[in-house]
């Protein structure tokens, strides 16, 4: 069964992560995904490691399968030919440099769409092609410091802290999936395609979501709550006997059931902790009790009683419990795939899941320049 992308054909000019992870979605929905990279060394992330596997790097094959590999010099008036060459069968290129270096190039959105009026052309950079920032180089870390995400992370003791994966990247890698679709949506009415201008501060900065918006309406700057919530209680990680879980009371309702559940009914009628902003007020009286509570019996036995109860709770897995628990198995969520240099794979999957257009896993990521042969043509002769 055909992709929801079958058909579109993709020129991936972009390296490292919010760029390839954005062509991987569409990889896996269908589209031919062109990944174009420098002769002498290719996508930066090819040589980030340890672990590798044979010498292919973990980092690299996260975020690039169902896609070609092809080698071009940019600077080169051959690579710029065949750029211009492979626009003309392209519905949509995409690139991560620096502002201005495509133009620099002679690739930039008026070239481009000269020669393919219908070329839909997005460009990542780390704060925009507009604006006081534009010229700065930007990465994941450095954004996450700045749009204030590392100031709501992490506790008051521990001092601001960075999230575990380069969440930035992919925050924006999503958006432009998304704002890529939307444009090809649109082409189908106009017949024409257009720029997309995504940053990597934007996408920071829209995740803030509550705690960005709890700022705008009361003008107070947050605190660092680990992981408690800001606006719920009791909402965070709890020590049991043999490890820790997570607790996430919703409502009322959920907090008497909790309240039964360890045997301490009066709590839910106690008027500090009856409703949610009562709880929120009253945390620090709160938690050490429910705490206290929790040391008395396993991870397992408390999960077995909130589920039976309907309190939304979950044991904090690492990564090997992640990759055996049976939901995720279940769903596909770990892939196999055969590389003919890093061997047998496995890759995480996608999380989407079409009844009539499924994702699939036509290709393992590639190496350097291994579809040159096969895609590298110079018969065409740019329409000027």
């Amino acid at each position: 069964m055909n992709g929801a992308l079958n058909g579109i054909t993709v020129l991936d000019l972009s390296r490292v992560l919010a760029g390839p992870y954005c062509t991987m979605i569409l990889g896996d929905l269908g589209a031919d995904v062109i990944k174009i990279e420098s002769p002498d060394k290719g996508d930066d992330t090819r040589r980030w490691g340890p672990p590798f596997k044979n010498e292919v790097s973990a980092y690299y094959l996260c975020a690039n399968r169902n896609k070609k590999s092809i080698t071009l010099d940019l600077k080169s008036p051959y690579g710029l030919q065949q750029i211009k060459e492979l626009v003309l069968d392209s519905d949509i290129i995409i690139n991560n440099f620096k502002a201005g270096t495509m133009e620099r190039f002679g690739l930039g959105y008026s070239v481009l769409s000269a020669i393919n009026p219908k070329i839909i052309y997005c460009s990542i950079t780390g704060f925009g092609e507009t604006g006081p920032y534009k010229n700065m180089p930007g990465y994941d870390f450095i954004i996450q410091a700045m749009s204030g995400l590392m100031s709501i992370t992490g506790t008051e003791e521990s001092g601001p802290q960075k999230l575990g994966v380069a969440i930035v990247d992919v925050l924006t890698g999503l958006y432009a999936s998304t704002g890529i679709q939307a444009a090809l949506i649109e082409r189908e009415r106009s017949g024409k395609g257009q720029k997309l201008d995504l940053s990597l501060y934007d996408s920071a900065v829209s995740s803030l979501i509550n705690i960005g918006s709890g700022y705008l309406i009361n003008g107070k700057i947050p605190k660092r709550l680990g992981n408690e919530h800001a606006n719920i209680v009791p909402y965070q990680t709890f020590i049991t006997k043999d490890g820790e879980m997570v607790i996430a009371v919703g409502n009322d309702h959920q907090f008497q059931s909790l309240c039964k559940i360890i045997g301490q009914h009066e709590l839910a009628d106690d008027p500090r902790f009856q409703t949610n902003p009562s709880r929120v007020k009253n945390r620090l009286k709160l938690i050490p009790i429910l705490q206290r509570a929790f040391l008395q019996q396993s991870t397992a036995y408390w999960k077995k009683r909130c589920d039976t109860s309907n309190i939304p709770c979950g044991p904090i897995q690492d990564l090997e419990q992640v990759y055996n628990d049976p939901q995720l198995q279940f769903r596909n969520m770990f892939i196999d795939m055969e590389h003919p240099s890093a061997g047998a794979i496995k890759l995480i999957g996608s999380p989407l899941h079409f009844s009539r257009t499924p994702v699939s896993y036509r290709h393992y990521p590639p190496d350097l320049g291994e579809h040159n042969e096969e895609i590298l043509k110079t018969n065409k002769k740019i329409k000027k």
